[in-house]
């Protein structure tokens, strides 16, 4: 089996995910692994999906011909080096601003940690009308790391950001 990362993007409308679905098993495909979501307007997609050999190419085709969307099909790979990690998903919350996901991602790597894994967005605070970023990152710690370490360096971008750690 071979595995793929397919990412897909084009205009959202009803069914589109079931058709998308349809061509991998139609195609001999198995839907591992998704994150689909509804952005302005556009479906925004990425799928993991396995395929035996022998059906790769027709796979490959038959999602490149889906009408309105535009398919990107990448082979599986493992790029980053096998270390021993702990996941912790990290829950952040501030006053939004630009720029905001540059820092987080900036103090998380300098900690020597990675993201795996970012669901964020904007919304207004009630009663107070100023947007608020929030997000959920599941991010890879090396083991022996002390995830207050990454908390106190999050937390020390500015004074309004909250961050707590997501129980499993």
């Amino acid at each position: 089996m071979k595995q793929l990362v397919i990412t897909i993007l084009g205009p959202d409308k009803p069914g589109l995910v079931e058709d998308i679905s349809a061509t991998i098993l139609n195609h001999h495909g198995n839907w591992l692994t998704s994150n689909l979501s509804h952005l302005a307007g556009h479906f925004a997609g990425i799928i993991e999906a396995a395929v035996p050999e022998e059906h790769l190419q027709e796979l490959q085709d038959a999602l490149h011909s889906l009408p309105y969307l535009e398919v990107r099909i990448e082979r599986g790979t493992d790029t980053l080096p096998d270390v021993p990690s702990e996941e912790i998903n990290f829950v952040i919350t501030g006053n939004d601003r630009p720029g905001i996901v540059q820092e987080l991602a900036s103090v998380i790597r300098h900690k020597g940690a990675n993201i795996t894994h970012l669901n964020s967005k904007q919304q207004s605070a009630p009663n107070w009308g100023v947007p608020i970023f929030s997000a959920v990152a599941t991010v890879a710690l090396p083991i022996g790391m002390n995830k207050d370490e990454v908390i106190s360096a999050l937390e020390s971008i500015t004074t309004d950001l909250i961050v707590d750690i997501e129980d499993a």
